[in-house]
């Protein structure tokens, strides 16, 4: 599992692991959770690429608007065959 580390605004750092990814109408979505461990019972967050095309560094931001979110969730749960549950 690919491990990225995220700097928030504040210059805060917090590591997330890419349990899954997709690009859905040119925008690039990571399913991602702070745990590494398959098993667990962790939360999972749905990251949206925000960056433009020149910036070298990619932006993510966390999806918060329900019709986008249930619907990207609902790609991320089809990409792995149902086995996360998504709320």
């Amino acid at each position: 599992m690919e491990k990225l580390e995220f700097i928030d605004e504040n210059g805060e750092k917090t590591q997330f692991y890419v349990i899954e990814e997709t690009r859905i109408n040119g925008i690039n979505y990571l399913l991602v959770s702070e745990s590494d461990n398959e098993d667990d019972e962790a939360e999972a967050y749905i990251l949206k690429d925000t960056s433009d095309a020149a910036s070298e560094e990619a932006v993510y931001e966390f999806v918060e608007e329900d019709s986008e979110l249930e619907a990207v969730g609902k790609v991320f749960s089809e990409l792995m065959d149902d086995d996360v549950e998504l709320k």
